[in-house]
């Protein structure tokens, strides 16, 4: 059984940092890409960031590139979301998913085979 849990969501100031967290389990955690998705209210899921198997290649959507880092520790099967100067519009609900067997594709969220529930991001003054 596949378990993909986040934790780090919360209430943060424009301009503030705060880190994601994501704990896979059941799987071969370095055959995965991992990647986080937000879905904002009223919007489509997007795909924000990806990390390849080994934390090699990192990919990023333009509209986080440069305040947004991703990294994954496969020693503890965690991959991290650090994000800075964070925007109103970055309010979301953040996934963690695993592509198991696959490259990153921040076009297809269909490539990701493994979701967790989700971590809820606010920002607001």
């Amino acid at each position: 059984q596949v378990s993909v849990v986040e934790s780090g969501g919360a209430l943060v100031q424009p301009g503030g940092s705060l880190t994601l967290s994501c704990v896979v389990s059941g799987l071969t955690f370095d055959d995965a890409s991992m990647a986080w998705i937000r879905q904002a209210p009223g919007k489509e899921r997007e795909a924000v960031s990806c990390v390849s198997y080994y934390g090699t290649n990192k990919f990023y959507t333009d509209s986080v590139r440069g305040r947004i880092t991703i990294s994954r520790d496969n020693n503890k099967n965690t991959v991290h979301l650090q994000m800075n100067s964070l925007l109103p519009e970055d309010t979301a609900m953040y996934y963690c998913a695993a592509a198991y067997g696959r490259v990153c594709d921040l076009d297809n969220l269909n490539n990701y085979n493994y979701w967790g529930q989700g971590t809820r991001v606010t920002v607001s003054a």
